[in-house]
């Protein structure tokens, strides 16, 4: 059975920064790109960044480029997100989810796999 938690969400002022991890387990996710999402209140879920398991190729959404990164630790089998200057803007659930490889990166129906979901405040 496949799981992905999240932690790490919190209150930040604006500013501040804070890392997500994803905790993955239940399956090898070589041939899997490891995504986080987020969803504002009252909007639609959108994309924020992914990684590539095996390769470590990256890719952002325009609004988090230069202050957002993705990593993983292959060894822990977990990504994260550091989050940094980070706006009241970004106030979101952040989610993180797992589809394959070859799938377009920014919707979400291609993701097999999705967490809870951890909440990220950001006051101004």
């Amino acid at each position: 059975q496949v799981q992905l938690v999240e932690s790490g969400g919190g209150l930040v002022q604006a500013g501040g920064s804070l890392r997500l991890s994803c905790a993955a387990s239940g399956r090898t996710f070589s041939g899997y790109a490891m995504a986080w999402f987020r969803q504002p209140p009252g909007k639609e879920r959108e994309f924020v960044a992914e990684i590539r398991w095996s390769a470590s190729i990256t890719q952002y959404a325009d609004s988090v480029k230069g202050r957002f990164t993705i990593s993983r630790d292959s060894a822990k089998n977990t990504v994260y997100l550091q989050m940094n200057s980070l706006k009241p803007e970004d106030t979101a659930v952040y989610y993180c989810a797992a589809r394959i490889t070859a799938l377009i990166a920014t919707i979400p129906a291609n993701y097999a796999y999705w967490g809870q979901g951890t909440q990220v405040t950001v006051s101004s």
